[in-house]
């Protein structure tokens, strides 16, 4: 066991990524397992993990929030956040990474790099975070480890710097070689502990060739390896080296040795994966506990300490950036990337980047200026939960007490404020229309809605202003069903769930010119009285797709005081047209003509007039539907293009251009805002998990006749 001078050397801060059903979980609870944070194996068809707590969870067999643990090693304090691997959650990924220091991938031994691993592979790339990778699954018919190796090669375009060789395949997988050593690590069935060995001997010479080619691999990369792989190779060093056991174990020659010495190619792992230049390669089977301990050694030998990746930057007040190291005695600097509501309280995840904060300590909330204090700080496991006296530079923990603070907000001391960047946002791309079962509750939903936004801010709940519908809005069908799922448990509402109405509109195609309207009415005391005669027709589709008003009305037989009260009355007439009730667009009304009474006309009769006549001049125009259009931008890898425009042709989308961009195709088409609904689904169904899609507005167009107007 090592002794570290400074304790933020001994912390590592990681994330386990992968597509879903790779076995991030199961990993996870291996690792607590193996670490003696738990004593009994936890299994998610049983839904007895520790990290897959919640209910939703555990009935679907699937991660879907971001779940932090914390756990020793060889001296080493371990961080780790199990993110999920479905799609839908992919926000959950993002935050989680943009406080993570390091983290481990999974990937499938049958299937190799699928596509939710591809997204998460660009995400961790995006934050520049250093990744060793995991092939899971070895046990599993048809599970190759050199197959999943090329797939992580061509699809994710690391160099894999493989260091073990499995002993055994499928279901006769038993353990792996340790390159680096040149060792054998088994599991027996039954057995809780490792046992190490020689190098069978019908894998030695396996074994130093995968060795060469592991060295040569590394001193491509790496300045130090290649200058000592050079001499060695040309017989100008001469020495053993120090992972090699001894002659019984194989070697037998000088041909057969490593040329790199062991901590050199130790030392180079590090920097390659430090760097970001080469990603380790470890193999084993979580379900059967095999290879736990070595992937703990590699995220301890390999992964980065707080100390070892670069200082946060943050802005102050005039805005200037500042550095803030990971310094335990420096200003205090934290952010929230996860808030939590639970039974005991409200709970801030944070990650802890300088100073030191203590229980009762008052801190800042930067963005909004609001200062509050921590009620208590807790080492998180999963849902259940440490009470610390304080948290340092390089934690991750939760904090009890903050009332404003939402993911992404910086917290700060009151005496040093600092802004930091906080996780980005993704755009929702799926709407569903809720609302309660009963009136009664109503603002109820309206208070569960808010909640939820504020836990996930990939969720946003607003009210439709021309419709009147609740709309929920998120990153996929699932991730919805599972938000909705969440007001009906842990708020006890029924709601019914829908989909959203579309905001029609309706124009003129061909108006009316002179249309007469008198309004008069007498019925006790002052009358009405209003002559006004207008010209309807369609505005210029260059003009714009609004409403414009004109008056050319001579000689003073309409005021203009009751002009402005024509075009008030014809604005009012706009609300709804006569085709379906729709709001009506994209036309110019010209009043040419009217006459006034002495006492009888007013304000209010001149509005109640342009507001009649437009409507009766309405009636009598050819009318059309609008419905509204977005741009779709559409990213898929360049074998599925056709597969794309098919859909997109189904959907009465207009394809406006293709470009190719480092291997996938990017289409770009219109389409009618109601033709999208489901959309994101069906683009991942077929472009197997790969394809995404962008949504922008661009104003309206004919509906076909077909389409229904209510």
């Amino acid at each position: 066991m090592r002794t570290n001078l400074n304790p933020l050397v001994a912390v590592r801060n990681l994330g386990i990524l992968a597509h879903v059903d790779a076995g991030k979980t199961t990993v996870t609870e291996r690792i607590l397992y193996a670490t003696g944070t738990t004593h009994k194996r936890g299994e998610v068809h049983d839904g007895t993990t520790v990290t897959d707590f919640d209910s939703q969870e555990r009935d679907r067999g699937i991660t879907i929030f971001a779940a932090a643990v914390s756990c020793a090693w060889d001296g080493h304090r371990i961080n780790l956040i199990d993110t999920p691997g479905h799609v839908d959650f992919a926000d959950e990924v993002e935050r989680s990474l943009r406080v993570l220091d390091g983290a481990v991938a999974v990937f499938d031994a049958v299937a190799g790099v699928e596509p939710q691993s591809e997204s998460v592979w660009r995400q961790a790339d995006r934050h520049g975070v250093p990744r060793i990778a995991f092939v899971n699954k070895l046990d599993r018919a048809g599970a190759d480890l050199d197959t999943a190796v090329e797939s992580i090669r061509e699809r994710l375009h690391p160099a894999p710097l493989v260091v073990q060789l499995p002993i055994g395949r499928e279901d006769a997988f038993t353990g792996v070689v340790d390159l680096l050593r040149m060792r054998a690590l088994t599991w027996r069935d039954g057995s809780e502990t490792v046992e190490e060995g020689p190098v069978p001997e019908a894998l030695r010479e396996e074994a130093l060739r995968r060795r060469r080619v592991l060295e040569e691999a590394v001193a491509e990369l790496h300045p130090g390896a290649l200058e000592e792989f050079c001499m060695r190779s040309t017989g100008s060093v001469q020495s053993t080296n120090s992972g090699i056991q001894s002659t019984a174990d194989g070697i037998r020659s000088a041909a057969d040795m490593p040329v790199l010495d062991t901590h050199t190619l130790v030392d180079a792992l590090r920097d390659l994966t430090r760097t970001r230049e080469g990603v380790v390669v470890l193999c084993g089977s979580a379900y059967r506990n095999r290879g736990i301990e070595p992937l703990l050694d590699a995220v301890v030998a390999y992964l980065p300490s707080p100390l070892d990746v670069p200082a946060v930057r943050g802005t102050l007040d005039d805005g200037t950036e500042q550095e803030r190291a990971a310094d335990p005695q420096a200003p205090f600097a934290a952010l929230a990337f996860k808030v939590s509501a639970t039974p005991t309280g409200r709970l801030t995840y944070l990650r802890v980047y300088s100073g030191t904060i203590e229980k009762g300590a008052a801190v800042m909330d930067a963005g909004v200026r609001r200062t509050e204090r921590i009620g208590r700080i807790l080492r998180v496991q999963a849902d259940r939960h440490v009470r610390l006296e304080r948290a340092v530079a390089g934690d991750i923990v939760a904090v009890v007490g903050l009332k404003s603070a939402r993911a992404g907000s910086t917290l700060c001391g009151p005496d040093a404020p600092l802004v930091l960047e906080p996780p980005s946002v993704a755009e929702p791309v799926v709407s569903v229309a809720v609302e309660a079962r009963r009136s009664t509750d109503t603002d109820r939903l309206a208070t569960a809605l808010a909640r939820l936004a504020e836990e996930d801010p990939s969720l946003a709940a607003r009210t439709d202003p021309e419709t009147g519908q609740t709309l929920l809005s998120g990153m996929g069908e699932l991730h919805l069903e599972v938000a909705v799922e969440k007001v009906r448990r842990d708020h006890g509402l029924e709601v019914v769930v829908g989909r959203p109405r579309v905001a029609y509109r309706e124009t003129v195609v061909r108006g009316v010119s002179g249309l007469v309207y008198r309004h008069v009415k007498q019925d006790g005391g002052a009358g009405q009285f209003a002559h006004v005669v207008l010209d309807v027709q369609p505005l210029d589709p260059q003009a714009g797709t609004g409403f414009e008003f004109r008056s050319v009305v001579v000689g003073g037989r309409v005021p203009q005081e009751y002009v402005r009260a024509v075009e008030a009355g014809c604005r009012d007439a706009l609300t709804e047209g006569p085709i379906g009730g729709h709001p009506v667009t994209g036309l110019r009304v010209t009043l040419t003509d009217g006459a006034t009474h002495v006492k009888d006309s007013s304000d209010t009769a001149f509005r109640a007039a342009g507001r009649f006549a437009l409507r009766e001049a309405l009636r009598a125009s050819a009318m059309t539907l609008l419905e509204p259009v977005v741009e779709v931008t559409v990213t898929a890898p360049e074998d599925a293009v056709g597969t794309v425009l098919g859909d997109l042709a189904a959907r009465r989308g207009r394809v406006s251009g293709s470009a190719t961009r480092a291997g996938s195709a990017v289409v770009t088409a219109t389409v009618p805002l109601a033709e999208l609904f489901g959309y994101a689904t069906r683009l991942r169904g077929r472009t197997q998990g790969r394809g995404t899609f962008t949504a922008r507005p661009t104003g309206y167009a004919p509906a076909p006749l077909a389409t229904p107007t209510r």
